[in-house]
């Protein structure tokens, strides 16, 4: 402390873990447009997916299995920031995120958080 002033230093440490995953269900097209994902989609049977997840490289991981495991869009793969965003009807959103969680804490020995919804 130097002259009454604290100074605090934080630092990032990954680890093997998923700290988001969620569903919007049925989110208004306002939300797809601001995102820049396809606007055109049935609305009532959309729903967008967000994962953050640490290591980051680990989105690349996450989209192929969403790929491989339900009829999904990409809307974002950001290997920097550990953030994947999927889109599609609500049931194959919500198991594109299952088979991902399922994966990294099975697979890779993650440390996973449980889907919530909107």
């Amino acid at each position: 402390m130097q002259d009454g002033k604290l100074r605090v230093i934080q630092e990032y440490v990954p680890g093997k873990q998923v700290t988001l995953a969620h569903i919007l269900a049925s989110p208004s097209e306002v939300i797809f447009t601001k995102l820049g994902l396809d606007p055109t989609v049935d609305y009532e049977q959309a729903a967008i997916g967000i994962l953050s997840m640490t290591p980051s490289e680990i989105a690349v991981i996450a989209a192929d299995v969403a790929d491989k495991a339900a009829k999904v869009d990409m809307g974002f793969i950001d290997r920097f920031s550990g953030t994947l965003i999927i889109t599609g009807r609500i049931s194959n959103v919500r198991t594109a995120l299952t088979s991902i969680l399922d994966y990294l804490r099975r697979t890779l020995g993650f440390t996973v958080c449980t889907i919530t919804t909107t």
